[in-house]
């Protein structure tokens, strides 16, 4: 199976390219982005050395899916879907944070919280609480936006706002459009039988108008638990059966990995990328309640180009 780990596109009118950790962003004329999501993986801020056939389509599919069902929320940044493993949109200013909302405790949240912390990014956690238990109401975490080999920093709303990061106002409207856009997650992840757990989402403005950017409520981006089983292996203190990324977290640690330095990522032989390509596979389909239908893949880069082509790039 083939994986797309890099492109070097150069299309008509492109004044800039970004390779992110996972896409590839191309600048059209400083005003369209072409964001084409790669097969690349990575985990603790850190692009493992290996693909995953159909990661990117899978994502990008997913994504452009969501941003349709709550593009009446917030506006986004889409416009098209000339490839399964691209998305064309308007290019925006970003901010310089990211807006992770936690319904639950559980992740990098419940391990701050097992070692006795009790604040996350300026919001106090009760005590006595346990590993994936819901919280009264969903919080918001936010970190700042890493550049590629960097660490994402937490950070509260207070200090976002001192910092100039964002202004008071567009804070507390990026807040309302978090939990709006987590709410409606929340719905159509429990028509098919899962909790959205926890999630972020990117925004930024362009002529003034704050767009919701980049991919939202993939398994890259978010996590899911099966809500059939959750509360019973909740009380018994059972792991839960879960949709997300964090299966891929726990192999590297279990393989004494986890992005810091010295650490060497264990080796990723065809079984283990197989494996993972298969989970995000069952991902997509519990997702989106459809079957996955696989790209060509005998030559993905002249696909991409053929069909960004005949889109007129």
């Amino acid at each position: 199976m083939n994986a797309l780990t890099a492109t070097n596109f150069n299309f008509k009118g492109q004044t800039n390219v970004y390779h992110g950790k996972v896409r590839d962003v191309y600048s059209i004329n400083n005003d369209t982005l072409i964001m084409v999501a790669t097969d690349r993986i990575s985990a603790f801020d850190v692009v493992l050395p290996k693909g995953i056939p159909f990661k990117g389509q899978m994502l990008n599919q997913i994504a452009a899916r969501f941003l349709d069902e709550t593009a009446d929320i917030v506006p986004n940044w889409k416009i098209s879907t000339p490839d399964p493993m691209v998305t064309v949109g308007h290019r925006c200013e970003g901010y310089p944070v990211e807006m992770i909302v936690r319904g639950y405790l559980c992740g990098s949240a419940w391990r701050a919280y097992k070692s006795g912390v009790r604040e996350i990014c300026g919001v106090k956690i009760p005590e006595g609480m346990k590993e994936n238990q819901k919280f009264p109401t969903p919080i918001i975490t936010p970190t700042t936006k890493a550049e590629i080999g960097m660490h994402d920093e937490d950070i509260s709303k207070e200090e976002i706002i001192k910092q100039n990061l964002v202004s008071a106002a567009e804070y507390e409207q990026l807040e309302k459009y978090t939990l709006a856009l987590f709410a409606r997650g929340t719905e159509i992840a429990a028509k098919r039988g899962l909790i959205l757990v926890d999630t972020k989402y990117e925004f930024g403005k362009s002529k003034g108008k704050i767009y919701l950017m980049d991919e939202i409520h993939t398994p890259d981006s978010s996590r899911y638990f099966y809500a059939e089983g959750y509360q019973e292996r909740f009380e018994k203190g059972e792991a839960q059966k879960q949709l997300s990324k964090e299966f891929v977290r726990e192999w590297l640690m279990d393989n004494g990995f986890q992005g810091k330095t010295g650490q060497k990522v264990p080796e990723m032989t065809d079984e283990i990328v197989k494996s993972i390509s298969d989970r995000y596979l069952e991902l997509f389909e519990h997702i989106t309640g459809e079957k996955f239908e696989k790209a060509e893949s005998e030559d993905i880069l002249k696909r991409i180009e053929s069909n960004l082509n005949k889109a007129g790039f």
